[in-house]
């Protein structure tokens, strides 16, 4: 499939990000460039990591391998809890960047707002100053609920361009969401399939079936449909070729309302004001 299928998102600082991604969260270094290829090789152009990933080198040499010009190329990094804090998360982007290889981000997050730290207000000045060199396209932040963006808003000169967060048909954050909404923070969702536990819900099996797609792209066509970018992860080339393939059908208003009802509270990962 060609990269251009995939839509692009405008964040709110004119920057476009393609909708569909790539994610590497718990792929072993050893293990990322194999996976990263088949990504590229199947069209996508967004790859997500993270610090504490542990895999920014094995996405470096996926990049650097493939000969695709890094105007095409959307990478997303992040900065771990344990680096928060004005000078901290500087050198921190520093380490990130020569791991990756590259000479700037397209999309730099705050990981986790760990509010015990409190240092999420000091690490987002850090990441202003980034985006006003140009080494970072556009920032943005993760796991941030609602109170934590009010307060970071409060004295920011920058808007958060993403906000990426822990949402599926089981988890759908209604009301961080609207906070986006209202903010012009585009919504990016992780653990987009719930690490497969709500594949399994009936709706999605008769969805499926109607289709003639697996449950997998049925949730990801849901996000899609959503406005949400959407960053599935595997290591399997077949699945990385079926998690790409979910621009050729349209899930129905009623569809999108029944998978709607599937909102049950369902995390997969900690809670954020629980982190730190």
């Amino acid at each position: 499939m060609a990269p251009t299928s995939v839509p692009a998102v405008t964040l709110g600082n004119g920057v476009e990000i393609p909708q569909l991604g790539f994610g590497v969260f718990q792929v072993p270094d050893d293990e990322t460039t194999a996976a990263v290829t088949a990504a590229l090789e199947t069209g996508y152009r967004s790859i997500d990591t993270a610090a504490i990933y542990g895999n920014e080198k094995g996405v470096g040499r996926a990049l650097a391998a493939s000969g695709l010009p890094r105007k095409d190329l959307f990478v997303t990094t992040k900065v771990w809890n344990a680096d928060q804090g004005y000078d901290a998360t500087l050198r921190a982007f520093d380490a990130s960047l020569a791991a990756l290889g590259l000479d700037h981000v397209d999309l730099y997050l705050i990981h986790w707002p760990a509010p015990a730290r409190d240092l999420y207000r000091d690490s987002w000045r850090a990441l202003e100053r980034l985006a006003g060199e140009g080494r970072v396209r556009a920032a943005g932040v993760s796991n941030f609920q609602p109170g934590h963006l009010r307060r970071l808003l409060e004295d920011a000169t920058l808007t958060p361009a993403v906000n990426q967060i822990e949402l599926h048909p089981g988890l759908q954050q209604a009301e961080l969401r609207a906070f986006h909404a209202e903010h012009a923070i585009a919504t990016e969702a992780w653990s987009p399939l719930a690490q497969g536990a709500v594949l399994g819900e009936p709706v999605i099996g008769d969805l499926a079936a109607r289709y003639g797609r697996s449950p997998a792209q049925i949730v990801i066509r849901w996000h899609l449909q959503l406005g949400n970018i959407v960053i599935p992860k595997s290591v399997t080339p077949a699945r990385i070729r079926e998690n790409f393939d979910v621009f050729g059908f349209t899930l129905t208003d009623e569809e999108m309302r029944a998978l709607a009802a599937l909102d049950r509270g369902l995390r997969t990962g900690p809670h954020p004001d629980e982190l730190n």
